[in-house]
Order: C-alpha cells, then structure tokens, then sequence
C-alpha cells in the first residue's frame, strides 16, 4: 500500500486521541512503558537462569538484581546532588558576591537584575519549590512500586506470549508481533548497554577534567554526568552548566568559566557525536532531529521518566514499523542517515 492511500485525516485524529489518553492517563501508561522497558533488558538473565534453577526461584534472583542496580544508582545520585547542594549552602556566601557582581555590571547596562529576582523569587515560590520536590519524590517511590509490580507479574508471562504470538490465527500479524519484539528486544539492550558505557566514559573524562583544573566536588561531577547523560540532549546540557556555575565562582574570572564550559561540551560532543555512533553502529541509527522530538515529546507526557524511556520508545515504534512492507518506510524516513530497511526473517 502506498503512501497515499492512508486515511491521513483519521490517522492524525487517531494519534492526537492517543496522544491525549497517554497523557491524561501517565500514571498507568508511564510505568508500564517503563516496565516493558526492564522486563526487555532482564528476560535474558531469566531465560537463561531458567535452564538452570526453578523459574520461581530465577524470577526471583531476576528482581532481586533489579532492586541492587537500582538501589546502587539511586545511590550514586542521591550522594552526588546531596554534596553538591551542600557544599553550594556552605558557601552560599560566595555565591552572593559573585551574584551582586554580576547585578551590578548589568544595572549599569540598564538591566535591573534585582527587580527581574524579586518579582520571579520571593519566600512563597520557594515554599512552594520544597512542596513541589516533597511531592515529587513520594510520587517517584509510587511510581516505582508499580514498576516493580509490572514486571514482576510480566516477566513470567515472556514464554507465554511469545507461543500465544506464533500460534494466532493470522499468521502475518503474529510474526509481526513476534519478531518486532524479537528485534526491539534486542536493539533496546545494546543501546542501554552503549548508554551505560558511553556513561561511563564521559563521567570518567568530567572527573579527569574538574580534578585538572582543580574544581571541587570532581568525583560528584563525574558521577552526575554519569547519571544524567542516560537522558540524551537535556542531561548532558544540564550536567555541563552544573559545575560551569561552580567553576564561575571558584576560578573568579568568566574567561576561565567559559573555557572549561567549552570543554565539557567539547567532551560531551566527542563522545556522543564521534564515539557513541561507531560503538552501536547502524543498528541503533536513528535521526537525531528524531531522537529531540522525542525526548521533549516523551518528556512533556510523562515528565523526566518519559525523558529518560522516549528514545527507547522511538526505537520500538520504528522496529515495529520496519516489519511490516505497508509501514517500513515510515522507519527509513526517520532513521538515520545510514538507516537500511531490515529483511524479513533476520
């Protein structure tokens, strides 16, 4: 079927309404997504320990891993903003000077800082930040608890939908749907895996630079830039300005802030735009117009989790559309530039 003959009107009404129901309902879409997610990235352990020991007992060991790894990285985190932001309090002091410097430079080019401050800041919007984060975080626990729940009544359930896909009574669909999650499956645990690694070496490369130059909190940066850069685009950005602002007050001069601004984002660039593509290849090619949408796509639905699982999401969607002939031509248009249909069968 060609392009043409969609019921393009009925195909956009449809994806608003999905749209729509996505957002209205995150709270149940959202850890679902994100459990589809850890149940793609775990079922290999489980199949495997599965040969080995009772699948009571591998779904077990299975979650356990899952509750470490997720403890350990929240962990990391936790430690990294929590000396982060106590170290800015002990010398908040520093901070205001550098703050009635900058006041009064741009007050004297006309621009009232101080007024711009205390019509957007005052003592109600902060109370009202603490009450935001407070809410937040037992939203995330929440959220978290029925992740858990997800995958641990899905993961078990893996073996069963795969045999009820190969025998469905229209073959064609079942293949679609086993091999897209065959596929998809497969493609979301290397790019979590070049994700991680490529973490790894760009936390590794911020803590060598914060150490040179002499910034505090250097190993704190590299953990941060380690855990935001699984967010592509906004987590780097945010991982860069962090200690940018450390360094304005630190080194006391803007000229050596912005060199060690450029820096980092010349690490950020080299890793992610050099190394990251020739480590997971044509597989996981997608447009990079693409992979923004997405992100601020995924993220005005569901918040930082939709941010963090949009571009897994998008490869989902392309695989799937890339196994069937009426839909492979929406995954050439938005892979990348090196993006090849795949055969049927591989």
């Amino acid at each position: 079927m060609s392009v043409d003959r969609f019921n393009v009107p009925a195909i956009l009404i449809a994806v608003v309404v999905i749209c729509a129901a996505l957002n209205v309902a995150s709270g149940v879409f959202a850890p679902l997504a994100l459990a589809l997610l850890i149940i793609a990235l775990l079922w290999p352990v489980q199949h495997t320990l599965q040969a080995f020991m009772p699948r009571s007992l591998a779904l077990l060991f299975s979650l356990v891993s899952l509750i470490i790894v997720f403890a350990l990285f929240s962990y990391m985190t936790l430690w990294a903003f929590g000396r982060t932001a106590r170290w800015i309090i002990n010398d908040v002091s520093r901070f205001q000077s550098v703050y009635d410097q900058l006041t009064v430079r741009l007050e004297g080019h006309g621009i009232a800082v101080a007024a711009i401050w205390t019509e957007h800041f005052n003592t109600s919007s902060a109370i009202s930040l603490i009450q935001t984060i407070s809410g937040r975080l037992n939203t995330t626990m929440s959220f978290w608890f029925v992740v858990l729940v997800y995958v641990f009544l899905g993961l078990p359930e893996v073996g069963n939908f795969a045999r009820k896909m190969r025998s469905m009574d229209n073959p064609e669909l079942g293949r679609v749907l086993l091999q897209g999650s065959m596929v998809t499956g497969a493609k979301i645990r290397r790019y979590m895996l070049v994700r991680t690694f490529m973490s790894a070496v760009t936390g590794l490369l911020f803590f060598t630079m914060a150490s040179a130059v002499g910034l505090p909190l250097s190993k704190e940066w590299g953990v941060l830039a380690f855990v935001l850069n699984y967010i592509p685009f906004l987590g780097p950005l945010i991982a860069t300005l962090l200690p940018t602002l450390i360094a304005i007050v630190e080194f006391q001069y803007w000229q050596s802030a912005a060199l060690f601004f450029v820096a980092l984002n010349l690490i950020q660039f080299a890793v992610g735009s050099y190394i990251e593509p020739r480590v997971s290849g044509n597989a996981l090619s997608i447009s990079p117009f693409v992979v923004l949408f997405a992100i601020f796509f995924w993220a005005y639905l569901w918040g930082i989790f939709g941010a963090f699982i949009g571009v897994p999401i998008t490869i989902a969607v392309l695989t799937f559309c890339d196994q069937h002939d009426r839909t492979r031509w929406l995954a050439c248009l938005l892979g990348g530039a090196d993006q090849k249909p795949e055969k049927r069968g591989e």
